[in-house]
């Protein structure tokens, strides 16, 4: 993730809200309760039309119901309230950047950065090897910029477009996307997911990223390996039409390998470090320039002329910036791709966001994340099974907080003494947050990042579940390892070294 820079707090100074008068029964409730209404309501009532606004009030039901047990168990009503705006604020950076991302979106469009993208990429990935293919870019741009929704927003966009162009499914798509990009967000020293989960557990930053070679690298080897052996077994029928495709983006656009400058700025920008708001502004506005300069009859269209003009390249550009906006081409195929909706196509998600994380702070505050954590931890008194309890409440944490941060920290301070009271060094711990906790935090629609990665690549979080491969691996792989006792590192290890 990449909104650390303009969070108003801090994660690792996160608070753990525990309440002596709650129990697990009663911390269970308000979950219990939100998923049979969300059950309910995406398999019997909405299905796929859940999100556009059924889900996000479902999610304030759940709330609801915890604020009600809260109640019963002497929280008052003011600490809830308190809870949920902090809640609400630490995800400031996230609607921030969701609104860039739907500018940048937009201006990349009608400039023809992203139909230049699609164009070459056409060209080049075939079939057959393109959701390896997927896999192997996204990783290395999220290792070069330490962001899995920078990757989202810049090549995660373009391969979507170009599988859609190749007749290939968008859920393997996006599924091929997102392992790459949760690979690099998890090793990448950039990334703040990966400095956090070290500094919760206790250890340091190169040592959690050595130690979390172990298990990532034969599952990202796995994931490419079965992308490898789908790619061989797709059917090449898109390819036939590639030629047609590729002569209606040039009738539409101003194709140039000049307008990769564009995102090669905003990565080299992301991987210098600059807050990640100020290289997506810079991207949208460089979009605006390219757009104005390689593709000033679409801008003029777009702002309701037939001439570019100062009035019509103004509406044109802040059209493209903040409402839908579509290029017509003579393929009906491509109709899809080359439409944006701006800013306003990402409300949608930032009201799920708003309401999700209403529900993790009534939760918070009434001290059931801390209840539920702790019942876990005393499941198991085995190795194994504090690893299991581990991974069970990262877990548990990015379905009820609906927060990758919090899938973090209270495991991170929960357990800290656990592994060390069992003789294990705290890298233990640190890889088995960010194997369970950073990369599952997309499989969940109402997560920060489900409801994100999903609004920017247009794909459900159900049709690209199963195919995100490495995200859902991960923490099979870190239960095999603990299992197995495979790397398992002591104290007595890490203090000799």
């Amino acid at each position: 993730m990449d909104s650390q820079n303009i969070e108003p707090r801090e994660p690792q100074d996160e608070h753990i809200v525990e309440n002596k008068e709650l129990n697990i029964w009663e911390a269970l409730i308000p979950v219990v309760a939100l998923i049979i209404m969300l059950f309910y309501n995406v398999f019997y009532a909405y299905g796929d039309d859940a999100l556009s606004g059924s889900n996000q009030f479902i999610l304030l039901m759940g709330a609801a119901v915890a604020a009600i047990v809260g109640a019963f168990n002497k929280v008052k009503f003011s600490q809830m309230v308190e809870e949920v705006s902090e809640n609400v604020k630490s995800t400031t950076g996230a609607i921030l950047i969701l609104l860039f991302v739907g500018s940048l979106a937009g201006t990349w469009m009608i400039s023809g950065v992203i139909p230049t993208m699609i164009y070459y990429g056409l060209q080049v990935l075939n079939p057959t090897i393109f959701l390896a293919s997927c896999v192997i870019i996204c990783a290395v741009i999220s290792i070069a910029t330490g962001s899995s929704w920078t990757t989202s927003a810049t090549v995660g966009i373009a391969l979507i477009g170009i599988a859609g162009a190749l007749g290939i499914s968008l859920g393997m798509t996006a599924g091929a996307i997102l392992s790459g990009a949760y690979f690099g967000d998890k090793l990448s020293p950039l990334s703040d997911t990966t400095n956090l989960a070290p500094a919760m557990a206790g250890t340091d930053l190169f040592t959690h990223i050595r130690y979390m070679t172990f298990t990532t690298v034969p599952t990202i080897a796995i994931t490419i390996i079965v992308f490898i052996i789908i790619g061989l077994g797709l059917d090449p029928k898109g390819a036939v039409d590639t030629e047609a495709i590729l002569t209606s983006i040039e009738a539409s656009f101003t194709i140039s390998p000049w307008l990769f400058v564009v995102p090669l700025l905003v990565i080299v920008m992301i991987i210098k470090k600059t807050p990640p708001l100020i290289a997506l502004l810079a991207g949208t506005l460089l979009g605006a320039l390219a757009a104005l300069i390689f593709q000033p009859n679409i801008v003029a269209t777009i702002g309701g002329s037939d001439t570019l003009t100062f009035a019509s390249g103004y509406k044109g550009i802040m059209d493209a910036i903040t409402v839908d906006t579509a290029v017509a081409t003579e393929n009906e195929a491509l109709s899809d791709l080359f439409s944006a909706g701006g800013m306003y196509g990402m409300l949608g998600t930032i009201w799920l966001i708003i309401c999700a994380m209403v529900f993790g702070g009534v939760m918070d505050a009434i001290g059931a994340l801390a209840a539920i954590s702790k019942a876990l931890l005393k499941l198991f008194h085995t190795t194994f099974g504090l690893f299991a309890s581990t991974v069970a409440s990262c877990l548990a944490l990015n379905l009820t907080a609906s927060d990758q941060y919090l899938a973090i920290v209270v495991p991170g301070k929960m357990y800290a003494k656990a592994y060390k009271d069992k003789g294990l060094a705290p890298e233990n711990l640190s890889r088995t947050l960010e194997d369970s906790g950073t990369v599952t935090s997309v499989l969940v629609p109402w997560n920060t990042c489900g409801a994100y990665h999903s609004k920017v690549l247009g794909v459900g979080v159900g049709e690209f579940f199963f195919f995100a491969i490495f995200n859902w691996l991960s923490p099979f792989m870190t239960l095999l390892f603990a299992a197995f006792r495979i790397k398992i590192r002591m104290l007595t290890q890490a203090k000799s070294a």
